[in-house]
């Protein structure tokens, strides 16, 4: 009798820490995957979103990757989230870039020896609360 109280005990608690746990509010948006030059599909999105990027190549020197974000609804050139090379080695690192602005965007994307992933994810207020952006050096 004791065994079944146990296991009943605990998928009660099991149970009950599905329900108050926390769910994750981030919703991807698109996704976007290539190489080379490309200008994206027009996405929508609301404050905040993250854009997350992964760069992969078989070569180790002189790879690059730029993305660039516009505005879709008048073309204009809005900024850099992502650039290039530093002394002639890449700088492969995956990131992220929290942005805090609605909006309809396309992202121009220049690569060159490599290839690229990225996401859109909408995020909720408390996900973003829990950014930290790196220091850039």
């Amino acid at each position: 009798m004791k065994r079944i109280s146990a296991i009943s005990a605990a998928i009660l608690t099991l149970s009950i820490a599905s329900i108050t746990a926390p769910l994750s509010a981030s919703e991807l948006v698109r996704e976007f995957k290539g190489s080379g030059n490309s200008t994206t599909a027009e996405f929508t999105v609301e404050a905040p979103w993250i854009l997350d990027w992964r760069l992969d190549s078989d070569y180790e020197y002189k790879i690059a990757l730029d993305i660039v974000l516009i505005d879709a609804v008048t073309g204009q050139f809005l900024g850099g989230v992502k650039s290039g090379t530093r002394n002639n080695i890449t700088d492969r690192s995956n990131g992220v870039r929290l942005f805090n602005t609605s909006g309809r965007y396309k992202l121009r994307i220049s690569s060159s020896m490599a290839r690229w992933s990225i996401k859109i994810e909408q995020l909720s207020e408390e996900e973003a609360e829990l950014y930290t952006p790196r220091n850039a050096n």
